[in-house]
């Protein structure tokens, strides 16, 4: 089934050329079933990759998704064309008065600072206690997943000594695999990771409305989950593509006030002249399919206003 977005979104064409089945708001008119609701706020730089990324990973079940993309009233992105985020995006305003089956926050290249100087955080507290009520599943990635974790639980972030880059062994919690989330997992995948902060195992494991569901010796804990399967947190970037990982590198190196640190396990023999080793595709479609599939399709409410009557 397909997933339907505005009319003229540049990902669509894109999308398309893949053999990805895009509905527009034309045909989606005519269709006799109501779609998920999936609502992004998208806080990442360069908005156009992200939307292409999320939105083939939504697009590997065969659930009707219907995309509403939010964007942050208190901040200026200055790496995507205001024209684009005029036409494609709302704001919460906009939005507050509706109500999603899932919502997705992404990641943010703000995790060196502390939650409260980020510019648009206030609004993000906002937007975080609306969808308690407002959105029956949600999914955050890297920082998003770390503002939420301090905000809903008080868990706090730590500065890491480098940054953590690469794509690593993570391994699921044997004991917790009867979560619907992991079905289809094997016990070891691969995922990719970009951040300069971490949470701590101990901080996670002590909050008994979380579930700790798999996690990497070398990158720390990676997929946690509230226990009524209304919040899950990836520490990491599941949805990247292929080249995104090189794109970093190649970015950090052009800096003069970055170490750019090379990507382990991502490069053929951890050299940055040879192919990209992309071992993470499976686990990311899985991981998306399973969230919608389980969470968002077999127990939302048809009747949205009925999000509070939330099965456990």
């Amino acid at each position: 089934m397909p997933i339907k977005v505005q009319n003229a979104l540049p990902a669509k064409e894109i999308l398309e050329n893949e053999n990805i089945f895009v509905m527009d708001e034309n045909r989606a008119m005519h269709q006799d079933i109501r779609p998920l609701k999936v609502c992004i706020l998208n806080l990442m730089p360069v908005k156009q990759d992200t939307e292409l990324q999320l939105l083939r990973a939504l697009s590997n079940t065969p659930l009707h998704v219907e995309v509403t993309f939010m964007k942050m009233n208190s901040h200026i992105s200055l790496n995507t064309p205001i024209q684009h985020l005029n036409r494609f995006y709302n704001t919460f305003d906009e939005l507050k008065n509706k109500k999603y089956d899932g919502m997705i926050i992404t990641g943010a290249p703000v995790e060196q600072m502390p939650f409260e100087e980020v510019d648009y955080w206030n609004e993000l507290c906002e937007i975080l206690e609306w969808a308690k009520t407002h959105v029956f599943s949600s999914f955050f990635i890297c920082w998003a997943s770390q503002a939420a974790l301090h905000y809903y639980y008080g868990i706090d972030k730590y500065l890491l000594k480098h940054k953590l880059t690469g794509v690593y062994r993570h391994h699921t919690n044997q004991r917790k695999m009867r979560r619907k989330i992991l079905r289809g997992f094997d016990y070891q995948f691969y995922a990719p990771h970009s951040r300069y902060t971490t949470v701590l195992k101990e901080d996670v494991a002590s909050n008994s409305n979380l579930d700790i569901l798999a996690e990497s010796d070398d990158a720390g804990v990676y997929l946690v989950a509230s226990k009524d399967g209304s919040q899950f947190f990836v520490t990491g970037h599941p949805e990247y593509d292929p080249d995104t990982l090189d794109k970093e590198y190649k970015r950090d190196k052009e800096k003069p006030d970055v170490t750019a640190e090379l990507p382990k396990n991502y490069y053929l023999d951890d050299d940055p002249s040879q192919e990209i080793q992309v071992k993470w595709r499976s686990h990311a479609y899985l991981l998306f399919s399973n969230w919608l599939n389980y969470y968002v399709y077999q127990e939302t409410p048809y009747d949205l206003s009925d999000l509070h009557e939330r099965k456990k």
